[in-house]
């Protein structure tokens, strides 16, 4: 398997690197940034297998809101469970960290 990971918040997406070789139990350690604004309230999370000559493979994706990160500024590191079907088909462990940046005051929407 040649995983990655698509993490989407709204419209905003990112991928990780391939993990190539890492068979069943990749490690990515990688920190995605998004500016978040009122309305997004969750990630999700989409596991791919890379392919070469062939479009690439769906693993399995979740879902994880954003709530808790939001009240407390931090999640550690979590085991989420991955979803195929609506089956479980495995789980990664992400850890979410919350930034509140101050509006600037000629950011007004009007």
């Amino acid at each position: 398997m040649n995983p990655y990971v698509v993490v989407t918040c709204r419209t905003e997406e990112k991928k990780s690197s391939t993990a190539s070789g890492e068979g069943e139990d990749p490690e990515w350690n990688e920190s995605f940034l998004f500016t978040v604004s009122r309305g997004c309230d969750e990630v999700h999370i989409k596991i791919m297998d890379e392919n070469t000559f062939q479009d690439d493979d769906f693993i399995g994706e979740t879902t994880i809101s954003l709530e808790e990160v939001f009240r407390e500024g931090e999640v550690e590191t979590t085991t989420y469970e991955l979803y195929k079907d609506d089956e479980n088909c495995g789980s990664i462990k992400i850890g979410l960290t919350f930034t509140r940046q101050e509006r600037d005051e000629y950011d007004e929407d009007y």
